[in-house]
């Protein structure tokens, strides 16, 4: 059992959310669904929680109703290794949702995903501040990270 588990808070969506999500990522799975019984509080049969795993990483989703929401202010960061990957889960993540600068967006749920080459952070620290500068303020100009933009701003071409 993971120590710390992100704990996602949906309205109503938690079992759809997680099939989408699992349907994503590789090695990636349902753990555990727990449904409301005649008692409630929700409809009987409907799903209360949930466990799921995405690449290894557990999570667990609970349908509590809509007196919280998600918000920008927590994410979760997918580090990608190649531009496929990268634009894949770009376009299947925001479907429905809303695509923001710097690799960020919301998904069709609302929670916040940024979608990142591992490349950005190895020019990012690049000890030379000329070539990180750059590698900045190229990704400041776009949504969806572009890892070859991002290698021609590294080569100052």
């Amino acid at each position: 059992m993971q120590k710390i588990v992100p704990f996602l808070w949906f309205d109503h969506q938690a079992e759809e959310a997680m099939n989408f999500y699992v349907s994503l990522f590789h090695d990636s799975k349902v753990l555990s669904v727990t449904r409301y019984g005649a008692a409630g509080p929700g409809p009987k049969g409907s799903v209360m929680s949930a466990t799921f795993q995405l690449e290894g990483q557990e999570f667990y989703a609970l349908n509590g109703g809509p007196q919280f929401s998600f918000t920008p202010a927590i994410s979760l960061f997918v580090n990608c290794e190649a531009q496929q990957e990268v634009d894949e889960l770009w376009e299947k993540l925001s479907q429905g949702g809303e695509k923001q600068p710097c690799g960020w967006l919301k998904d069709r749920y609302g929670l916040s995903w940024q979608i990142i080459p591992t490349a950005l952070g190895k020019m990012l620290q690049d000890k030379d501040p000329q070539k990180s500068t750059r590698v900045m303020q190229a990704m400041m100009q776009m949504t969806r990270i572009d890892i070859a933009r991002l290698k021609q701003a590294y080569d100052g071409a």
